[in-house]
């Protein structure tokens, strides 16, 4: 029988909606019992809405101090523990996941899958390579687990609705002692993450200066979405480095993306093209960026974004 362990993420009592999508992954198994488990000093909000998603059979929560602050280090002993019974264990494809699958793998002395955009049977899948631009079927080991990270950006989130069990259980595993927790510095801009935003406002080169880059900020808050940036935007200074999207930054798919002053690279491309709607600004016709948006806007963004927020009101 296939049973999945699902690493459920979450921050301040919140659930990542990444986590419903790897229920919608795991759920495309035929047969498949899905569990998430939930690390936690106190797991009972988590695990309420973790519950509440369709095609979770169980919630297992994990109370432990040390499990405060997700700590990859702290957190990969205790899911290989709690993998014993498993044939699966699936986290979603976020930078702590990115942290954290690695070294459960290694613990149970097997390759990490990553970046799974479609289940084909319960060991065959299809994931993204060169950039997205080719897409191969892989076959994992039958008699191995198998540990994977789900690319969120091909999934949408599972229906809430379930009714789950709730099960508190303990795990024996030796938590390291040379990693520790000292504090979390974030940026508090009061806008959607950028990697789970139903809508986004990302800003290019053509943007021209960090000082400019205020014009996309305005146009994102005006339309209550997250900010994003190209590479040529983040590398020219304009924009801090956790707001990158493509190959090297953050992989998204937004219900609305709006691109303001990016041509389009291939690798820009490749972070948004499961994107529902593209929004184009750009003064040059011939952008690649124009060869993928659902609506194009040839002109000054300086002009035309300042009109946009006017009719928005």
């Amino acid at each position: 029988m296939t049973r999945i362990l699902i690493v459920a993420e979450h921050t301040g009592g919140k659930l990542n909606p990444a986590t419903a999508k790897c229920v919608a992954c795991a759920s495309k198994i035929e047969g498949a019992e899905v569990d998430i488990a939930v690390f936690a000093a106190d797991a009972s909000a988590v695990a309420t809405q973790a519950a509440a998603l369709q095609g979770v059979k169980k919630v297992l929560t994990v109370e432990n101090a040390a499990n405060a602050e997700p700590l990859a280090a702290v957190l990969a002993p205790q899911v290989a523990a709690l993998a014993a019974n498993y044939t699966h264990v699936f986290g979603p494809s976020t930078t702590f996941d990115k942290d954290l699958m690695p070294r459960v793998a290694a613990l149970l002395g097997v390759g990490q899958l990553s970046d799974i955009m479609a289940a084909e049977s319960a060991y065959k899948f299809r994931r993204p390579i060169y950039a997205g631009n080719a897409i191969v079927s892989v076959e994992a080991a039958a008699d191995k687990k198998v540990v994977a990270t789900v690319r969120v950006a091909s999934f949408q989130p599972v229906a809430e609705g379930g009714s789950a069990a709730v099960e508190a259980v303990s795990v024996n595993a030796e938590l390291p002692t040379h990693t520790r927790f000292i504090e979390r510095s974030a940026a508090k801009t009061g806008r959607p993450d950028l990697q789970t935003a139903a809508k986004v406002v990302s800003g290019g080169r053509a943007v021209g200066s960090a000082d400019n880059f205020k014009i996309i900020v305005g146009l994102a808050d005006k339309l209550g979405a997250g900010v994003g940036a190209s590479r040529a935007a983040v590398d020219a200074g304009y924009a801090a480095n956790d707001l990158q999207v493509g190959q090297t930054g953050k992989i998204i798919a937004p219900e609305l993306y709006v691109a303001v002053g990016i041509s389009g690279a291939i690798q820009h491309l490749t972070g948004i093209k499961d994107a529902r709607t593209i929004v184009a600004i750009n003064k040059d016709p011939e952008a690649p960026i124009f060869e993928v948006a659902d609506i194009g806007l040839v002109g000054d963004l300086f002009t035309i974004v300042p009109e946009l927020e006017k009719a928005l009101g």
